[in-house]
C-alpha cells in the first residue's frame, strides 16, 4: 500500500469539506504569484505548498533531488526522475503535512512562506508539452458518432475493437485552465450549398476528456509493453479537445481532424498522480473479441473517476451539462501506450495522451455537444430560459472530475475555458 493514500490521514492545514486537495491528493503543479516567477507546488486544501522553499531549505533532504530541480517553468525535469521518484517526494509531502508529524508544523515561520492561498496564485501549464495524441477509446462515443454519420448498424469502423485508434495532435495549442479560447475560422460547407465558404465555425464543440502525461523516454524501434506502461504514466489532468463540428466534418476525408480540433485544446493545472487514483482501479468494459497478445493485460486498469461537465453563461450560473465516467472507456491506458509505441514510435517526457471524448450509455452522460444535442436535431434548454445546442460567444465551459472512497476524494480541480469572437 502506498502510505501517502491511507484514507485515515489528518494534516494539519485545514481542508475543507469537498475539497478536491485532501491530504491523501497532493497533485503536483506550477504557479507563479507577484513576488515569485514560476515555480512548481503542489495542492493541499486551499493552498499551494512552495516546493522551491521546501527543497532549498532542507525539507526534502535525503531523496537525492538536484537543486533547483523545482526553480523552472515546467515539471518535466522532475517528472524525468521517474514514477519511482515522484512517488518518494509525494509520500515526503505527506510526512510533512501529516497532523502527527512535527517536521514542519513546528516551524510557522516556514509554513507562513511555504504556504500560499490559491487566491493568491496564478496556475500555469504544468509541462512542455513535445507531442500530444488524442484516443478515441470510448465506446459508447465512436458508436454514437458512428450512428449519426455512417449506419447505426454497423456504427464501429472493422479496425475500431482491434486496436486503440487515435491521431496526432498539435502540442502547441493546448493552454491552461482559464485561457480564452477565439472561435476557430475556416472552411464550412454548408448544406444548402454545393461549394465550401470561409467563416467562423458555427458548430462549436467541447470533448470531455481525461489525458496522460508521460514520465519516461524510450528510442526508436522500442516498444513499451502493457505491463511496463505504468512506469511511463506519472499522472493525469482534465483535458477539453474543442471541437469545431462543421470545419471537422468538411475536412477530416481522407487523412482525419486537422483545423477542426487545433485551434485550442485546454487541461486542467494540477497532475493528479497516477498513485493517488490507485484505491479507485476498477474492471473496464469486456473486450471482445479478444485483443492482440501486445494488448492483453493483467488487473485492473481502468479507473471510477466520476466526470461532469457545466457551462456558465456572461447572463447565468453554471448548469450542468453532462455527467460522465473514465471507468466506461473501452481501451485502458496500458493499451494505448502499448499500440502507440508497438511501431518503434518513441516517446518523450511531458507527452499528453488524451482519452478521447468520454461517454456512457445514457444521453445525459454523453461526453459531447455533438452527442447531447444529436449533431442539433435536439435543443438543450438551460435554466435560464436560453437554448443550446453548440456553444456560443461568451460560454464559459468547466469540466470537474473526482473520485471517491473510504470518504477520500481525489479530485483534479476545474479546467475551464470562455469562448470569445473569432479574430
Amino acid at each position: 500500500m502506498i502510505k501517502a493514500n491511507d484514507p485515515v490521514l489528518k494534516s494539519w492545514v485545514e481542508i475543507p469539506k469537498g475539497s478536491d486537495f485532501p491530504i491523501q491528493n497532493l497533485p503536483f503543479g506550477i504557479f507563479k504569484t507577484k513576488y515569485l516567477s514560476a515555480v512548481a507546488g503542489v495542492a493541499i486544501g486551499e493552498y499551494v505548498l512552495d516546493l522551491v522553499y521546501l527543497h532549498e531549505h532542507g525539507y526534502l533532504d535525503g531523496l537525492g533531488l538536484p537543486a533547483g530541480i523545482f526553480n523552472q517553468k515546467y515539471l518535466n525535469d522532475f517528472f524525468a526522475l521517474g514514477r519511482m521518484k515522484v512517488r518518494e517526494v509525494r509520500e515526503r509531502i505527506s510526512e510533512l503535512l501529516r497532523d502527527d508529524i512535527d517536521d514542519l508544523k513546528i516551524h510557522t515561520a516556514d509554513c507562513a512562506i511555504a504556504l500560499i492561498p490559491m487566491g493568491e496564485v496564478q496556475m500555469l501549464l504544468p509541462v512542455k508539452i513535445p507531442n500530444y495524441t488524442d484516443f478515441y477509446s470510448s465506446e459508447e462515443h465512436a458508436t454514437n458518432v458512428g450512428s449519426m454519420f455512417r449506419d447505426p448498424k454497423n456504427a464501429l469502423l472493422p479496425n475500431w475493437k482491434h486496436l486503440p485508434v487515435a491521431y496526432h495532435g498539435r502540442a502547441s495549442s493546448i493552454v491552461v485552465s482559464g485561457t480564452d479560447i477565439h472561435r476557430p475560422k475556416g472552411q464550412v460547407k454548408l448544406d444548402d450549398s454545393d461549394q465550401p465558404v470561409y467563416c467562423p465555425s458555427r458548430k462549436l464543440d467541447f470533448e470531455l476528456e481525461l489525458a496522460f502525461i508521460s514520465c519516461g523516454e524510450t528510442k526508436l524501434g522500442q516498444s513499451v509493453h502493457t505491463h511496463q506502461a505504468e512506469n511511463y504514466i506519472v499522472g493525469f489532468v482534465l483535458f477539453n479537445d474543442w471541437s469545431a463540428r462543421d470545419i471537422q466534418q468538411w475536412e477530416y476525408a481522407p487523412l482525419g481532424p486537422f483545423l477542426g480540433k487545433n485551434f485550442g485544446s485546454t487541461i486542467s493545472p494540477w497532475v493528479v498522480t497516477l498513485d493517488a487514483l490507485e484505491p479507485f482501479r476498477t474492471q473496464g468494459p469486456e473486450q471482445h473479441p479478444h485483443v492482440l497478445p501486445y494488448l492483453s493485460f493483467e488487473g485492473e486498469k481502468n479507473f471510477d473517476i466520476v466526470l461532469e461537465v457545466l457551462m456558465k453563461s456572461e447572463h447565468a450560473d453554471e448548469t450542468t451539462l453532462c455527467r460522465s465516467n473514465f471507468k466506461y472507456m473501452y481501451w485502458n491506458v496500458n493499451q494505448q501506450l502499448a499500440h502507440h509505441t508497438v511501431n518503434g514510435c518513441n516517446i518523450q517526457v511531458g507527452d499528453l495522451y488524451a482519452s478521447g471524448t468520454i461517454s456512457g450509455p445514457s444521453p445525459g452522460s454523453y461526453g459531447s455537444l455533438l452527442e447531447l444535442t444529436w449533431n442539433g436535431q435536439k435543443t438543450l434548454h438551460l435554466p435560464d430560459g436560453s437554448e443550446r445546442i453548440f456553444i456560443q460567444d461568451g460560454d464559459t465551459v468547466i469540466l470537474r472530475g473526482y473520485a471517491e472512497k473510504s470518504g477520500v476524494r481525489i479530485g483534479f480541480g476545474d479546467c475551464s475555458g470562455k469562448i470569445i469572437a473569432a479574430l
